[in-house]
């Protein structure tokens, strides 16, 4: 079934088998004008800037996601089901709820937590904590070794929420579950990895802190948070 609803692709040789996926599409499109060579540029429906390109002679495409589950969980679960991508590897931002985390750090997600009812409602699992792959971390693992970049792992926060009415309410998040950061997708990717026998990952920059409400700016967060990109990269 292509083109899909929201990826108006009909050649499903432009995507490659592993896609990189950001949330914001500018950082999808700094990812390609940085790392990639011979870039194909691809147009989604819903305006989700997607480049496919070459990092030395690995094919990787880079594709931004949206912001949240929902619309992370159309675009991935597409490029999953319809256009025979085996692994994505969600590269993102989060907001620390542990001390311990400063920014810049960069976390490699093993379970992600959510009060989401995604997993639920799509008839995947009733749980929730979902596991990354675990081949697709043992690579992000060999390649921030080889690259001298440290990598956190640890268990994250994907919330349906970005203003709660209790901003306090993540001490409760962090003691009980253990999830020492916060974004909004991981729990539907991982979802569908499940859901389709696929490979997901994440890797994720702290942006900002709930602690110390420390916080990087929106361009900070667009072009400097460049190590998990190589990481992730190094890793294909």
């Amino acid at each position: 079934m292509i083109p899909t609803p929201h990826i108006s692709l009909e050649n499903k040789d432009l995507i490659a088998k592993t896609v990189l996926m950001p949330g914001d599409p500018l950082r999808a499109k700094f990812i390609a004008d940085t790392f990639l060579t011979n870039v194909v540029e691809i147009n989604s429906v819903r305006n989700m800037l997607g480049y496919t390109g070459y990092y030395g002679k690995k094919k990787v495409t880079v594709m931004g996601s949206g912001m949240g589950m929902p619309s992370i969980g159309i675009y991935s679960y597409e490029l999953y089901k319809f256009y025979d991508v085996e692994n994505i590897i969600r590269v993102g931002s989060c907001g620390a709820y542990s001390p311990e985390l400063k920014l810049y750090d960069v976390l490699l997600v093993e379970k992600a937590y959510s009060e989401s009812s995604y997993a639920k409602t799509m008839g995947v699992s009733n749980r929730k904590l979902l596991n990354a792959t675990k081949v697709l971390n043992n690579r992000l693992i060999k390649a921030s070794e080889k690259l001298n970049i440290p990598l956190r792992k640890t268990i994250i926060h994907s919330s349906d929420v970005f203003y709660r009415m209790n901003p306090d309410e993540f001490k409760d998040i962090y003691q009980k579950y253990g999830a020492e950061a916060v974004e909004m997708e991981s729990f539907a990717l991982f979802a569908n990895a499940r859901a389709l026998n696929k490979r997901a990952a994440c890797i994720l920059t702290v942006s900002d802190s709930l602690v110390t409400h420390e916080a990087t700016t929106a361009e900070e967060r667009q072009n400097a948070f460049t190590k998990m990109m190589e990481v992730a990269l190094n890793s294909l």
